[in-house]
This record gives structure tokens, C-alpha cells and sequence, in this order.
């Protein structure tokens, strides 16, 4: 069996296919398969490790962005994208696949027009609440459409809707499951008060960090603070929080990152009484898998169209306090960590929303309907049946 991976830009985009690549190995193996080959179809590998731990084979093939602004570069990535899907087109026909498991964006649109030309059967996720023009145009193709909030369904074409399946976002199955002791040992955390873990994205947020460096001396007086900056904004930040703590009795209580990997990830989560995270959708999944109440910060509607709406969907059911950019202070973000942190019932009260959100099962959902279809004699019959 072959199953082509396609779709990345962000991990957003990237990580949910390495889920779905370790739900595929798992089943295969409990039930004693034959090993699949499985590719991954994209401009960039991403993550090389993570692509090498999980055997998929990188295949290069280019894909132009379509930008929500006038561009010219709008114009000639069009090209990139035509030259991409002639690429893609041939490599496929080399490959000859079972099944194409689309995550969406930009680097997804060649490798899908050519499955659809091949007649190749077709898997998309979407996993924002507004799905995106790529998903869109791969969805009056796919066999299978899975998704993550019940919201974004109305917003597919009509005959594609009986192919939908809300599953969830898949999550890496390591960072389903925090270590809730590790962070505190390693880095000599203050078990007598809460700890406040900060993220802004897998590159970080400026934004974000120069806020939480201004709220810094209301922060670290009543919690531990864990930071994940951003590679490129860490050398700032650290030098910044130096001046800004000072002499500070609580100055030992604030921990920056530049980034946290997985198992760093994992142990920062179990330590967490309180994230403080942008609204991607994968973010919010994992946030709440970890069963943990959350303040959301959504990138601004001009630059992301989906995160705000993630954002207000998520704290719907109760989990989450979104504040939007332009209103959010030092002041106001220390106030309502404070809030959530210092009073049991609402922290409890937000914990258990969170755990209605995420479904720890949505890789192992998604790797058996690539299996199922992908080692079908007639596929078409085998996308008849309902994704369980």
C-alpha cells in the first residue's frame, strides 16, 4: 500500500500529518499489514526528523501562494503552482498511490489537482473553523472531507457535505499526554503557586512577547511563567526580561525558550495551570487534550482568516478567554490570569469545558479510513461507506 502525504506551510499544516502518519504505522502494525510506503509531496520538508522517525519519503515539488493582497508575486506563483501540479502529476503517476491525504494551504493545491487528473482517491482535513480556499477547491474532489468544528460544514459546497466527518485535529500521541512532573523538577518551579505557560506560535509573536515582557512584574508575583518565544525573538526577550526583573525577589520564576520540542513541550504542559496560546487550530487541540483552561489571542482577521473564528468557537463551550490584539494590555492579560488562576471554581469550570473540545482518536480515525480505502479493490465503493 502507498499513501501520499500533501499539504504544510506551518505546522499547523505539517504536524497533523506526521499523526496520522504514526496512527497508520500503529494500526499497520497491531494488524500485522504489510508495511506501507507512505511520501510526503511539498516545496519544504519542515521537519527532517520528524519525516525520518516516521520513514516517509520527501518528495520536492513547488506550489504558489495566493496572497489575501495585491501582489504581483500573485500573478507569477500562479505559474509556480501550474509547473508544480505538472511535476506533481508525474511523480504520482511514478508512485501510482493508493490513497492522497490532503491537510490543506498553498503546498497541498498541486499534488491534489493532479490526484483528482489520476483519478487517485482523495482525503482532506480541515481544521479551522472557516476553511480555506485550498480545502475548498480540494473538497468538489475528495472522497472523504474531515473536519474539525461542526461550523465550518455549512461553508463547503452542498453535495460535498454528505462526505464530511467531524474527527478532530490529529495530534502527535506523545503530546496528547503531558508530563505533569518533569518541568517543575528541571526548572525549579514554585509548587505553591500557579504556573502560566506562554506560547505564540511555532515561530512566536512579537506581539505577544512584548506584552507578557511589560506584564512581566505583575506576572511572576502570584505564578511560575513559562515562555516559548520564537527562535528568532528569544535573544530579545531574555535580555529584555533581565532589565525589566532586575533585582526582582520573583525574577528565578520566569522561564524563556526559544522553542520547546516535544517532550520539552509535553512537561511544560503537565506543569501548566493556565496557556496562554494563539488561536491555531492545532494549538487549541493540544490545549485542550491537556485538559487545561486557556486565555487565546487570536493573530488579527487582516492577516489570518481563520484564528479569530477558531478562537470565539473554542470559547463557546467554555474553555477559553479570547482577547484580541488590539485590546490586550499588560495590565489586562496579568488581571485575567490572575482570575482564572486564583479562583478553584472557575479554573475547574474551564478545565472540564476543555475536555469536550479535542478527540484523542482523530489520527487513529483518519490513518484507518486511508487504510481501509487505500487496500480497497474498487475505491469508489469503499469512499461509500461512513467514516467510523
Amino acid at each position: 500500500m502507498k499513501i501520499v502525504f500533501t499539504g504544510g506551510g506551518t505546522g499547523g499544516h505539517f504536524y497533523p500529518i506526521i499523526a496520522v502518519a504514526e496512527a497508520v504505522q500503529k494500526i499497520v502494525a497491531e494488524e500485522r499489514l504489510l508495511p506501507p510506503s507512505l511520501y510526503y509531496i511539498a516545496p519544504t520538508q519542515y521537519d527532517e526528523q520528524a519525516l525520518f522517525e516516521n520513514d516517509i519519503q520527501f518528495i520536492k515539488c513547488p506550489a504558489g501562494k495566493v496572497r489575501r493582497y495585491f501582489s504581483v508575486s500573485n500573478f507569477t506563483d500562479a505559474f509556480v503552482t501550474l509547473s508544480g501540479t505538472f511535476k506533481a502529476f508525474f511523480t504520482l503517476l511514478k508512485i501510482y498511490p493508493d490513497v492522497v491525504f490532503s491537510k490543506g494551504g498553498f503546498a497541498s493545491v498541486p499534488t491534489v489537482l493532479a490526484a483528482h487528473l489520476l483519478r487517485i482517491p482523495i482525503i482532506i482535513h480541515e481544521s479551522d473553523s472557516k476553511p480555506g480556499k485550498a480545502n475548498l477547491l480540494a473538497a468538489k474532489y475528495a472522497y472523504r472531507i474531515a473536519v474539525t468544528f461542526n461550523s465550518s460544514i455549512p461553508m463547503f459546497p452542498e453535495k460535498t457535505r454528505a462526505n464530511i466527518a467531524r474527527t478532530g485535529i490529529p495530534i502527535r500521541a506523545a503530546l496528547a499526554m503531558p508530563l505533569p512532573a518533569g518541568a517543575a523538577q528541571e526548572l525549579g518551579l514554585d509548587a505553591n503557586i500557579p504556573t502560566i505557560f506562554i506560547l505564540g506560535g511555532s515561530t512566536g509573536s512579537k506581539k505577544i512577547n512584548e506584552v507578557v515582557l511589560q506584564a512581566l512584574p505583575d506576572l511572576t508575583s502570584f505564578a511560575n511563567v513559562i515562555h516559548q518565544t520564537g527562535k528568532d525573538n528569544f535573544t530579545e526577550v531574555e535580555a529584555t526580561a533581565k532589565v525589566i526583573l532586575g533585582s526582582s525577589e520573583h525574577a528565578n520564576r520566569y522561564h524563556a525558550f526559544p522553542f520547546l520540542g516535544r517532550d520539552a513541550m509535553r512537561m511544560a504542559a503537565g506543569a501548566a495551570s493556565l496557556v496562554v496560546s494563539r488561536a491555531g487550530a492545532t494549538s487549541i487541540t493540544e490545549i485542550s487534550l491537556w485538559h487545561k483552561p486557556s486565555i487565546l489571542i487570536p493573530i488579527p482577521e487582516s492577516v489570518s482568516h481563520d484564528q479569530r473564528t477558531n478562537a470565539y468557537a473554542y470559547a463557546h463551550t467554555g474553555a477559553a478567554e479570547v482577547l484580541e490584539e488590539h485590546n490586550m494590555t499588560p495590565h489586562i492579560l496579568a488581571s485575567e490570569a490572575r482570575r482564572i488562576t486564583s479562583d478553584q471554581n472557575v479554573w475547574q469550570t474551564m478545565a472540564n469545558a476543555s475536555m469536550t473540545f479535542a478527540n484523542a482518536d482523530a489520527a487513529a480515525l483518519i490513518a484507518k479510513e486511508l487504510i481501509r480505502i487505500g487496500m480497497s479493490h474498487n475505491p469508489t465503493e469503499a469512499a461509500s461507506a461512513p467514516m467510523v
